[in-house]
Formats: C-alpha cells, sequence, structure tokens
C-alpha cells in the first residue's frame, strides 16, 4: 500500500450549528472526508462556507455538534482536554493566514516554541529549529523578531514552527490569503517539499484556486458540504482520491 493510500485522518457525518436565541445556523451538514498519509489536500470554497470550521474541527480547536473524527484510528473528541492539548502539540501542525508569530520572540525561538511545550531539550530544539529555517530560506535571519520580517519570511517561519515536532498532519488556514502571487508560489513548493521529506499530510483551506490546483487533490465546500471541484454533487467525498 502506497503511502497516499493509508488513512490518516477520517471525518465521519460531522455536523456543526451554532444557536443565537432562536435562531439556529448550519455551518457544516453531515461532512465526511478522508485524509490520506502524506498527502497534500486543498479545500476551496466562499467565506462562510464552513471550510474553515471543518478545519478547526479536525484540528480539536472547535467541537463538532455530531459526528466523529478519527485521527489514526483514535476518536479525538472522546480524549481528555490535556490529551487533545498534546495531540494538538505533537500529532498537528497549524498555519495561519496572519501567522500569529509571537511578537517578542525571535524567528529560531518561535519556530522552537511547540518543543518547548513539549518539554524537550532547550538545545537540541533550537538546533532543530535552526535546522528548519535553514530549510525554508531563513538560515540568515535567526534572530530577527517578527516586525523585522517581511510576510513572506512570517509565513516561512510559522510553516517551519508547524513542522518542529514533525507532525502526522499540517492544518493550514489561508496560508497564502496575505502574501503576493511571487511569495505565495514560494510558499507552496515549501509546503510540497517539505512534506515529501518528512511524510507529512497537509490540508489547506484556500480562496486560491491556483495554489489548490497544484495540490495533489481538490474539494469544494459550500454551504456545510463537501464536493469534489467542479461538481454539483453532495455525496460524501471520503473515499474520493
Amino acid at each position: 500500500m502506497s503511502q497516499k493510500q493509508q488513512v490518516l485522518l477520517q471525518v465521519q457525518h460531522v455536523s456543526k450549528h451554532y444557536h443565537d436565541g432562536e435562531v439556529t445556523t448550519q455551518v457544516l451538514s453531515g461532512v465526511d472526508l478522508t485524509v490520506y498519509k502524506g498527502e497534500q489536500l486543498a479545500i476551496v470554497g466562499s467565506s462562510g462556507s464552513g471550510k474553515s470550521t471543518l478545519l478547526h474541527i479536525m484540528g480539536t480547536l472547535e467541537t463538532p455538534t455530531s459526528g466523529t473524527v478519527l485521527l489514526d484510528g483514535e476518536n479525538i473528541y472522546q480524549l481528555s482536554s490535556d490529551r487533545q492539548a498534546q495531540v494538538r502539540n505533537l500529532d498537528l501542525g497549524f498555519i495561519y493566514q496572519f501567522h500569529h508569530l509571537l511578537p517578542e520572540f525571535t524567528a529560531i525561538e518561535n519556530v522552537a516554541m511547540p518543543a518547548f511545550i513539549q518539554g524537550r531539550d532547550k538545545q537540541q530544539a533550537l538546533i532543530d529549529a535552526k535546522n528548519l529555517l535553514d530549510r525554508v530560506g531563513l538560515g540568515h535571519r535567526l534572530s530577527h523578531i517578527p516586525a523585522q520580517l517581511s510576510g513572506g519570511e512570517r509565513q516561512r517561519v510559522a510553516i517551519a514552527r508547524a513542522l518542529i515536532n514533525k507532525p502526522k498532519l499540517v492544518l493550514a488556514d489561508e496560508p497564502t490569503g496575505n502574501l503576493d502571487a511571487s511569495s505565495g508560489d514560494n510558499v507552496y513548493t515549501m509546503i510540497r517539499e517539505l512534506a515529501q521529506q518528512f511524510g507529512t499530510a497537509f490540508v489547506v483551506v484556500t480562496h486560491d484556486h491556483q495554489l489548490a490546483a497544484k495540490m495533489d487533490r481538490q474539494l469544494t465546500m459550500k454551504d456545510g458540504v463537501l464536493q469534489l471541484m467542479g461538481t454539483e454533487t453532495t455525496a460524501p467525498v471520503g473515499q474520493v482520491k
């Protein structure tokens, strides 16, 4: 069985709705999705379509109203809050549109932070962080704080940070949405190279159809339902390759 055919994460019949008084807003409607080890998957959709909510549920940042999320066969919503935090730190990496770097820390410290939280040896964590920053072309910016870096450089630091603990899955929310075209292309190139090197799966939600087209697989989120890009079917897409 090839790496892409090995199941990493399964979203099963996940729904999410919010209540505001007597008003109920349905955001996700029975979503099914399978993510395979090492693949790069794009989910495209307009604002309000539910794609970011789905990403947050996959990352234990939001709780589904109903349904199941399995990571390596383990239901992550049956875990204790402490164990969920451990999963987020060790098994998952996160990349955001606005990077969310800690402004008072240097690039190397920002990258090493998840390893510090894990309790790894500080010196080894800094060595690993330097190696990752070298790989994303920022070996000369180790001691710079975020305010001293360009937008593209800050996003590269965020990518390195997401990989410091060698996660099984990186969840990226509009990782190129705040970048110019050239910087966005560079970010994609790094995602693909680092995914291949570390065997990490990437799920990227984006408005950027050009970025999505470069990924291994592309899906569309519309009105809380996943479908194959370019189709109107609302059938489950969990097993579509």
